[in-house]
């Protein structure tokens, strides 16, 4: 069966390079040519949506403020780059960056950055559970698309979670948009088969697919099912993603993976 090559998905921005969910990352990701941009998100004290990982900063900041418990001020003071790029105040070559590029991203400032592209991007969000709360972050992230025409069939967005519970608030107040199943082994697929509908979107780990290629198979050529896969990092793996069909390789290492499948 031909098989058309998978979208590349640039996870958390460039991260290979630079801090993940800083701009700085994500315009380092469409420079590199990614097709998408992943980002994970939480909403702060005061309600914005912001483009991080850990319920903490203690990670990309060494600062240990937990994001629901702090409004968006007080983490945009934040330094989160300088952990990924130590070196770069040592460098007396290097060209002075634009600040904005190294701190807490919010979800909005990355949609209008993909709205604004000279090409289009798509976007995969990820709702982060369990969260104090609860269905208000899918609720918020409904609003803010919405307020982009976002909503639609047509959208460039899907909504990617662990939680079929988040994903099913997601289709109540968004019936057209695609969602993604996320699990990381099979028997978590297993578990979650029943509670999710056939146009459901399935992100099984690369670890997954490489243990259990046959499971990955049949959601594809027997099922219909899309299936993208998250963190593919090795060239291999790339290759593995495509011959089975998969549709969507969420990396890393965007511009590499956009070089190896261009040339294959």
């Amino acid at each position: 069966m031909l098989r058309s090559r998978p979208q590349v998905v640039a996870h958390r921005g460039a991260s290979d390079v630079k801090a993940e969910h800083t701009l700085g990352a994500y315009v380092a990701a469409l420079d590199a040519g990614a097709e998408a941009l992943e980002c994970d998100v939480r909403l702060t004290a005061d309600g914005h949506l912001v483009c991080v990982h850990d319920r903490d900063l203690r990670r990309i900041s060494h600062d240990p403020s937990v994001v629901s418990a702090t409004e968006l001020a007080d983490l945009e003071a934040l330094d989160v780059a300088s952990w990924k790029e130590a070196w770069a105040d040592l460098d007396d070559e290097a060209p002075m960056g634009d600040p904005a590029l190294g701190k807490v991203l919010t979800l909005r400032r990355l949609l209008e950055t993909v709205a604004d592209y000279d090409r289009p991007v798509s976007l995969a969000i990820e709702t982060k559970h369990p969260t104090r709360y609860a269905g208000l972050v899918e609720q918020r992230l409904v609003e803010l698309l919405d307020e982009f025409g976002w909503t639609g069939a047509d959208a460039p967005v899907r909504v990617m979670s662990f939680s079929w519970l988040a994903l099913r608030r997601v289709r109540r107040l968004a019936p057209d948009l695609d969602v993604v199943m996320l699990v990381e082994t099979r028997q978590q697929w297993y578990r979650v088969k029943p509670f999710i509908d056939g146009d459901w979107i399935v992100g099984p780990g690369m670890d997954m697919v490489r243990e259990h290629p046959d499971v990955v198979r049949r959601m594809v050529d027997v099922h219909g099912r899309r299936v993208h896969v998250w963190v593919v990092n090795d060239l291999a793996d790339v290759d593995r993603c495509a011959d089975l069909g998969i549709q969507a390789v969420i990396t890393d290492r965007p511009g590499a993976v956009v070089t190896h499948l261009t040339k294959s």
